[in-house]
């Protein structure tokens, strides 16, 4: 092994060692991973940023803005209510809104899909009185397996079609994923549909975890601010720090028997005015105390934090939200965004204490309180995503026939050979702000720059395995072992390996990595190389088994209340049941 091939591995066992630990984001891992092979020498610097200019971060760009104009034209939000029902059959509740699922994630990409079905999912679990848990899973594997039907479905497709145009001198075309994809999927959902729901633990299957937020037990009371208190003469954002170190929340105020629930912090705050908090009682008597406030006592009562005015919104924490690792305070939530944190549901478990202490998470469900005007645009900034339909963008909704135009025009131009798919959906995409369809002020905020800053920093990365020769040498590696066997044999065990890598990283990471080892491993044996890419394409986007694997994964385990482990429960009848039908599928439609 020379050098450089020795520098590679390491980087990339250092790009997998430090996707498992989490700790950092994989856009910064990857981006790390390409200013370290630049100066190991492995990338030379003039090449280190063509990444960025490939056409697939391109295509990527174009599908995110696409995605996000269907939603706010109002296309799927129109339908959603009505295809996902409260059926009184679990099984028909499950594959109708798996299907739906999957047949939208492959005209979109397929994170998008499941944060639009999301809320009215759970609507309709609560609607048919079922937990969430048996409806959320399902739906995020629907999402993913739609994803293999269409180049466009999900980014790894992308990855690998344009690194076939690489290899072959043309890439694969928009629908050429989907005789594999279909038959993947629709046999995915059936099993979905008829037991893999059951292999969630039965306290998973019988909690109701998005409603325990509402059910706040905590002592909730109205605080007088009586004749010579520490209060009297400060601004509300003042108190904050001492709210937050006693754990109590200020919801609203009252001043002369009218209630002030879009409060501003910085509303001075007057002798008799009346402090609407909400703390356990040990922490209001400590903040009493130190304020010189008289606690008047109160119940719970949904209507004390809420009106026309101001609202309560469940919000899930994406998973490249920017409060991610970060506590409360660090964000500002009440200053910045005038919102403010009343509980969290992480894993199914109520968090209502000691929340200025918490470090945020992805799948943490947040209940918030805010006003009704900005708190969606304070939500979209955040990266939180909503539980309950959101009613904004209205004034949309009636370029949704615009919206489905472009698009379909984007495809059959592509399919037609009038341009390139990248072209197309770059057109496309410049339509939806043409068309005033997606503000051009929002237009930034709808690409998913993670993603984006990923696929680029990887694309050299996978180049260099190439250049270096350590694709061969690792081919090399895995075809000895199969030695004797036959090239099916072998394209098993690079779908096998692929699928795995994929629960435990990211799964572009793990497509932009496999592509060139999988070419390498089909020019030894003599077998058809689209053969292997598309053993690739297929495995890196099927991350069922953990939470990591995939966003959608992510998304859905505080709504549902999720452990780590309850993943695998589900994920793994349903990755070898992918093996078993992908491989004879590949070998039929792409022959060895």
């Amino acid at each position: 092994m020379t050098n450089d091939q020795y520098s590679i591995i390491i980087i990339l066992v250092g790009v997998f060692i430090f996707f498992l630990w989490g700790r950092w984001r994989y856009d910064v891992v990857a981006f790390s991973a390409l200013m370290v092979s630049v100066l190991s020498g492995v990338i030379t610097p003039d090449n280190a940023f063509n990444g960025f200019s490939h056409p697939a971060v391109i295509t990527v760009a174009a599908v995110l803005v696409i995605s996000s104009g269907l939603a706010v034209a109002g296309v799927i939000d129109r339908i959603a209510h009505i295809v996902v029902p409260p059926l009184k059959s679990l099984f028909l509740q499950i594959s109708v809104m798996a299907s739906f699922s999957a047949i939208l994630s492959a005209l979109m990409n397929n994170v998008a899909a499941l944060a639009l079905l999301m809320p009215a999912t759970i609507d309709s679990a609560k609607k048919a009185k079922r937990s969430p848990a048996l409806l959320l899973m399902p739906l995020s594997f629907g999402s993913i397996l739609g994803g293999l039907i269409t180049l466009i479905g999900t980014p790894p497709n992308i990855v690998i079609a344009h690194y076939r145009e690489t290899v072959a001198g043309e890439p694969f075309s928009m629908f050429d994923f989907s005789p594999v994809g279909v038959v993947v999927a629709f046999v995915g959902v059936i099993f979905l549909g008829l037991v893999g729901w059951r292999f969630l633990p039965k306290d998973r299957q019988a909690k109701t975890a998005t409603d325990e937020l509402y059910d706040i037990d905590d002592y909730v009371a109205e605080c007088v601010v009586a004749e010579g208190s520490a209060a009297i003469g400060q601004k509300v954002k003042d108190i904050d720090d001492i709210a937050d170190s006693c754990d109590v929340r200020i919801a609203g105020l009252i001043r002369g028997g009218k209630r002030i629930l879009r409060l501003s912090r910085t509303r001075v705050i007057k002798e008799k005015d009346i402090l609407i908090m909400k703390a356990g009682p040990k922490e209001l008597d400590s903040f009493a105390h130190k304020l010189g406030l008289e606690i008047k006592g109160g119940d719970y009562d949904k209507s004390l934090f809420s009106n026309d005015d101001v609202s309560l919104q469940e919000a899930v924490v994406s998973a490249d939200s920017r409060v991610i690792g970060r506590k409360i305070g660090e964000i500002r939530l009440k200053s910045r965004s005038a919102l403010n944190l009343l509980g969290v549901s992480r894993q199914g478990q109520n968090i209502n204490h000691e929340l200025h202490k918490l470090i945020f998470k992805a799948g943490d469900v947040l209940l918030l309180q805010g006003d009704s005007d900005s708190m969606s645009k304070s939500m979209d900034r955040l990266g939180l995503l909503p539980l309950a339909g959101r009613g904004f963008n209205m004034g949309k909704r009636r370029h949704a026939g615009i919206a489905i135009l472009l698009l379909a025009g984007a495809i059959g131009a592509a399919a037609t050979g009038l341009t390139s798919l990248t072209i197309s959906l770059a057109i496309a995409a410049l339509g939806m702000v043409l068309f005033a369809i997606i503000p051009l002020r929002d237009l930034y905020n709808t690409i998913d720059w993670p993603v984006i800053i990923l696929v680029g920093s990887m694309i050299p990365i996978g180049g260099a395995l190439e250049t270096t020769g350590t694709t061969d040498l690792i081919a090399a590696g895995i075809l000895n072992l199969s030695e004797g066997y036959s090239a099916f044999v072998v394209l098993s065990v690079l779908f096998v390996v692929t699928m795995t890598l994929s629960d435990l990283m990211n799964n572009v990471a793990t497509a932009v990595m496999m592509a060139p080892i999988a070419v390498s491993m089909a020019n030894s044996l003599g077998a058809n190389p689209d053969s292997f890419l598309m053993a690739v394409a297929v495995s890196s986007s099927c991350a069922f088994l953990t939470p990591i694997g995939h966003k959608n994964n992510a998304l859905i385990m505080g709504p549902g209340g999720y452990r780590f482990g309850d993943y695998w429960r589900m994920g793994l009848p349903l990755e070898i049941i992918i093996t078993i039908v992908a491989l004879p599928m590949i070998a039929l439609v792409w022959p060895l």
